[in-house]
């Protein structure tokens, strides 16, 4: 098949890309390389090392004797995008190349003008180049639990039966984010819905819960292809800074009551998302959204959770909380639907592993902790807290 990965440089892209290509597929990736000028602006970059695009390319091929082709370029060039997609032809297309970060979109009028522009005319671009040239082509789009906000009742896949003055009808679920980075995501939904209502395109919208890890089958073979451990305050995950601040012996920054919960899931388990999306592709016309997460924790519980880890490897974790800076609701059910990777039933069609993929704890300890061991190597106090 050929697979064309948007944000092919990323912290999911590049994993990826690499899964596809060790399958045998061939894979073109495309990047503009933002990601790594955005943490070279702020001094700040990844725990684990990561080379160049150019030389994690290079190293795949020598380790596996597979090709992935890059193009560097922005998504927002529509004319560029176009010629990628025009050359390639892909069947499927995997679409990363979004800006991921809530705390950056929230920065200031230019952060999220930035934000804004970068996801919805990036996609907006990617929607007209599918109908021009591969109409028949697979669009799966990493989306977000965090496009749903936090209403106080259940959060269903994409879609709720509404009944109304008598009539019913299966309507998009509404949404209610909770930052302009989420925002972005939402119209991106709603974008990429209308290019499927209206000019026949197929989508699979993932909207994931909070992914962790730095190791899948592909990236472990060697260092020269890990993928990112961002930790600082614009990308790193509260799990991430948990656990670089438990090494570093600087209290867990716990924000408000700490009972706000959230879905999470393992790398390996967003690569089997992808997978098994791409191999049971939505039909002509479908736009499809399944909500995915293995388990639920509070920023407490995790706090926690990482203050046992801590302790087992023989540091002293403490946890501190402060005011909470963000508007949010801190207690609120968090119950996403059937939650958990997609798998391919026996018909063929995707399912759910309800719960049976791979966990935050083993052994005791969580994973992004165990797994991770450059923690206590070249970690500042200033970029965490």
């Amino acid at each position: 098949m050929r697979i064309l990965v948007l944000g092919g440089d990323g912290y999911l892209g590049w994993p990826t890309a690499l899964r596809f290509s060790a399958r045998g597929h061939e894979v073109v990736i495309v990047d503009n390389l933002a990601r790594r000028r955005w943490h070279l602006e702020r001094a700040t970059d990844s725990l684990t090392p990561i080379g160049s695009l150019a030389d994690r390319i290079d190293a795949w091929r020598n380790i596996s004797g597979q090709e992935i082709i890059a193009h560097i370029g922005d998504v927002k060039d529509g004319e560029f995008l176009e010629r990628v997609v025009g050359e390639f032809l892909p069947e499927t297309v995997i679409h990363y190349a979004e800006h991921s970060s809530a705390p950056y979109s929230m920065l200031s009028r230019a952060h999220a003008v930035e934000t804004q522009t970068n996801n919805v005319v990036g996609t907006l671009n990617l929607l007209f180049a599918l109908r021009e040239h591969v109409p028949a082509c697979h669009l799966v789009k990493l989306g977000t639990m965090g496009e749903y906000g936090t209403p106080n009742i259940d959060i269903e896949e994409g879609f709720i039966e509404i009944e109304h003055n008598g009539r019913r009808d299966v309507l998009p679920f509404p949404k209610m984010p909770g930052s302009l980075y989420h925002l972005s995501k939402v119209h991106d939904s709603h974008n990429i819905h209308f290019a499927c209502r209206t000019w026949g395109l197929r989508a699979t919208d993932l909207n994931q819960g909070v992914v962790y890890g730095v190791q899948s089958n592909e990236t472990a073979l060697d260092e020269r292809l890990s993928t990112r451990f961002d930790y600082d305050e614009l990308f790193g995950t509260a799990l991430n800074r948990f656990c670089v601040q438990a090494v570093i012996g600087h209290p867990l920054t716990v924000y408000g009551s700490g009972s706000q919960k959230r879905g999470f899931l393992n790398l390996r388990d967003t690569l089997q998302c992808v997978e098994l999306a791409v191999s049971t592709p939505a039909a002509l016309g479908e736009f499809r959204v399944f909500n995915q997460f293995t388990e639920q924790f509070s920023v407490l519980e995790l706090a926690e959770l990482v203050s046992r880890a801590g302790g087992a490897l023989g540091y002293k974790v403490t946890i501190e909380r402060y005011v909470n800076p963000r508007v949010e609701a801190e207690d609120h059910p968090h119950r996403g639907g059937l939650p958990g990777p997609v798998r391919a039933d026996e018909a063929g069609h995707p399912s759910r592993l309800n719960g049976e993929g791979h966990p935050v704890q083993r052994d005791g300890l969580p994973v992004s902790l165990a797994d991770t061991g450059h923690l206590d190597r070249g970690v500042g106090h200033g970029v965490v807290v």
